[in-house]
């Protein structure tokens, strides 16, 4: 008779680190594929895309987003070291909670063109980079695409979403790192390749709302994780 999972503790261990690993994966992949669709990263690339040939601003703006996920995982597991380990799931469900509901809020606030001002804004900063780059020339556009993508990356919600996450006792770090990093290469290729056509269809305060009520989730299961 074969041996079940319950009955063998390596089994057990190994199923439970699976289980772990999806769930940092899953919410990675999730969180900053909704945080990121419709924002002024993902118009950048869209925009620098049109101007200059696809596979170097895909690969300028993903290495900007990978610089800044790391950024961010490393604040956020920094967090972890310096706060008591059962405090944690209490920080994580508060942050999250709170997160959410802000997205919630920001939501309604929302105009109906927000996504249109926010193509407008990244508009505007790549042409004042085209202006002082002047050069189509590999290393000046991926220059140019890690630039504008890592400054406009920093302090954006997509960076909190990042922290967070990173600060919740569940969520381990390779497959937390995997999941934030394929959502990011996702929304880019899609900007780089299908921008236009998604862009014209993005509806901001659903992506908000999206946002907001998957947070509101994470919020909940680290509580139940802390109470229990």
């Amino acid at each position: 008779m074969g041996t079940s999972v319950a009955s063998d503790p390596a089994l057990a261990s190994v199923a439970g680190l699976l289980g772990s690993g999806g769930a940092a994966f899953g919410a990675g992949l999730s969180a900053i594929t909704l945080a990121e669709l419709g924002d002024k990263t993902f118009f950048m690339a869209l925009i620098l895309a049109v101007r200059h040939p696809r596979r170097w601003v895909f690969l300028g703006s993903f290495a900007a987003l990978t610089a800044v996920t790391l950024l961010s995982l490393g604040m956020g597991y920094g967090l972890r070291e310096l706060l008591p380990v059962a405090l944690l799931p209490w920080l994580a469900g508060l942050l999250f909670l709170g997160f959410g509901i802000k997205l919630l809020v920001d939501a309604q606030q929302l105009a109906g063109d927000a996504a249109a001002e926010e193509a407008e804004e990244a508009r505007r900063a790549v042409a004042a980079a085209d202006e002082r780059q002047q050069s189509s020339q590999a290393l000046a556009v991926l220059w140019e695409a890690f630039a504008l993508v890592f400054v406009a990356e920093l302090g954006d919600r997509t960076q909190f979403t990042t922290i967070f996450l990173a600060a919740a006792p569940g969520f381990a770090f390779a497959p937390l790192l995997a999941g934030t990093l394929a959502g990011h290469g996702l929304v880019t290729a899609l900007a780089v390749g299908a921008g236009r056509w998604i862009g014209q269809r993005v509806d901001e305060r659903l992506l908000y709302r999206l946002s907001g009520g998957l947070f509101l989730l994470f919020g909940l299961a680290s509580l139940r994780q802390a109470l229990g």
